[in-house]
């Protein structure tokens, strides 16, 4: 009998405790140590301590029911040991449905609650270690990508500074180009200037009367014939017409050939004079010094355009570097890796075309193209971290879609 006694006084005591301390987070259940009052938790009322979780509504805030329903602001705390605690309205409490996962909200009520914490927790586990390991998988990534953006960065910086040296010395060469380009048109003006004025000076003067003789001759006997006259000189106001045996004749003093030294007193003063004939084609077309004089300025001029397309495209290339190392690649350059690729989506009949930093294209089956825009990327826009973990090199992630692996 005294024993009986014991077991249902300690059953009572349980009770009662569970009672008082029901629906209570281990954080308040300071304030619910049993003593002969109750402070309200918003210090608005004192009430007998037996007046806690007996279904009555007694504190405005509803911290004397935590574990009853009776207070319509109360909230009931489920403790849910192996899953998450939360907070349910008190009013829930003994409704006839489960709301708490080890069904302590039940605890007076016909409902037959399981407690389903435990494969809840281990659903939430598997959750969380999923999330760590695309976590885990991401920051590697990341670090993989930051990496590559310093190396990238480092040789673009070099490649900067390469062209920018290259385009320095094309700048010198440049104006040394320029400057022969220029004494060779000088030198061919002057040439052909003296060719034509006739009045070069005694030795430049001989070497023209030679080289006209020379040009005049046109079988190289050392002489000048009235047929080769008639072939090679014309009246300097009637190119078309031929000139006759009498006028030939005339030029060559009245013999029908004439040497060197006869030329220069008879032909030669005729030329120079250059008021009734003249020699086929352009003045001393033919002469050697005039010839050198035009390929040499033709060399300096090819010579200049060449320097001048290296000098245009050694700037265009610094050009577009530093616009794209002035692009926001991110605080450790991680973004500067996906500047030189290019990803595919195919959607239905579409293939996408992205760039990030360039261009966006769309292409149909035809093969028609349409530019969509460009594609920027801020750095600062913190994406998912799985996001991260599905880009890899030469793809991307879309869901329910193909995706084709590029490179650019």
């Amino acid at each position: 009998m005294r024993f009986q006694v014991i077991v249902a006084a300690v059953f009572w005591s349980g009770f009662v405790e569970s009672r008082k301390v029901r629906g209570i987070s281990s954080s308040y259940k300071r304030f619910y140590k049993e003593r002969k009052s109750f402070l309200c938790i918003d210090g608005s009322k004192i009430i007998p301590f037996e007046q806690v979780n007996d279904d009555y509504c007694d504190c405005e805030d509803g911290s004397d029911e935590p574990g009853t329903s009776a207070c319509p602001r109360g909230r009931f705390y489920c403790t849910n040991l192996g899953f998450r605690p939360h907070y349910i309205p008190s009013s829930r409490v003994n409704d006839g449905i489960c709301d708490c996962c080890d069904a302590s909200d039940e605890y007076n009520s016909p409902a037959h609650c399981q407690n389903t914490c435990w494969n809840l927790g281990q659903k939430e586990r598997a959750y969380v270690e999923g999330q760590m390991r695309t976590l885990d998988e991401g920051l590697r990534l990341k670090q993989q990508l930051i990496e590559e953006g310093v190396l990238l960065w480092r040789e673009k910086q070099a490649q900067l500074r390469e062209l920018q040296q290259v385009a320095e010395d094309l700048q010198i060469k440049l104006e040394e180009h320029r400057r022969r380009k220029h004494e060779a048109e000088r030198l061919k003006e002057q040439t052909l200037k003296a060719l034509e004025a006739g009045d070069s000076g005694l030795r430049h003067q001989n070497r023209t009367e030679t080289s006209i003789f020379q040009l005049l001759d046109s079988n190289k006997d050392g002489s000048i014939t009235v047929d080769e006259v008639k072939t090679k000189v014309v009246l300097v106001h009637d190119e078309e017409r031929l000139l006759s045996e009498d006028e030939a004749l005339g030029l060559l003093g009245g013999g029908h050939q004439i040497d060197l030294t006869k030329f220069r007193r008879t032909l030669w003063d005729v030329l120079t004079r250059g008021d009734s004939v003249k020699i086929k084609d352009t003045p001393g077309s033919d002469d050697p010094h005039l010839e050198a004089a035009d390929k040499a300025a033709e060399w300096e001029a090819t010579n200049l355009k060449k320097v001048e397309e290296a000098y245009e495209t050694v700037n265009m290339e610094i050009s577009d570097l530093r616009k794209k190392l002035a692009i926001d690649y991110g605080t450790d350059w991680e973004f500067l890796f996906l500047n030189s690729q290019c990803y595919k989506l195919k959607v239905y009949e579409y293939i996408y075309t992205l760039c990030p930093f360039n261009q966006v294209t769309q292409k149909n089956t035809a093969g028609t193209e349409v530019s969509l825009g460009s594609l920027s990327i801020s750095p600062h826009i913190h994406q998912p971290l799985e996001h991260i973990s599905k880009v890899l090199p030469g793809q991307l992630s879309f869901p329910s879609e193909e995706v084709l692996p590029s490179a650019r």
